[in-house]
């Protein structure tokens, strides 16, 4: 399945008064690998909403299973699970230096219109993104056209 990463460092003002990362920014991390994962597929927040949709979360787990330390280096990585019917992703943080994994989680997206009604099916333009990446074909990221 896709996958992006991301890769960060523990600051000062991610820590909580346990000198671990507080466990609220573990979401803003995830994000960011998420981002990441929906640039690569050609379908970010920009044309989410050219879509006409929003992509609300409606299911987010964590699991924690060693902390992250000040100045510590860690990886995100987002692998896209489901695309046709909701978008599902899984997360998996690792120690950069050790490789070890440190969190798991997973997040749940659903589209809906801005009358807040839920759409069953994921816009054609994200599935076939989605289908094109997996095969292996070439898919034009926004703006690529004006850069050459």
């Amino acid at each position: 399945m896709l996958s992006a990463e991301i890769e960060g460092k523990a600051e000062f003002y991610d820590l909580d008064p346990m000198q671990v990362v507080w466990h609220g920014n573990y979401a803003r991390f995830l994000e960011q690998a998420r981002s990441a994962l929906m640039d690569r597929i050609g379908y970010s927040y920009n044309e989410m909403h050219q879509s006409g949709l929003a992509w609300p979360i409606v299911d987010f787990r964590i699991k924690y299973i060693r902390p992250i330390r000040l100045a510590q280096g860690f990886r995100v990585v987002a692998r896209l699970l489901e695309y046709e019917h909701r978008l599902k992703i899984a997360y998996e943080v690792y120690d950069i230096a050790t490789g070890d994994s440190v969190t798991k989680a997973q997040t749940v997206q659903v589209a809906v219109t801005p009358a807040g009604e839920l759409v069953f099916q994921s816009p054609d333009a994200l599935i076939e993104k989605v289908r094109k990446l997996l095969t292996g074909e070439e898919v034009a990221l926004p703006g690529a056209a004006e850069a050459q």
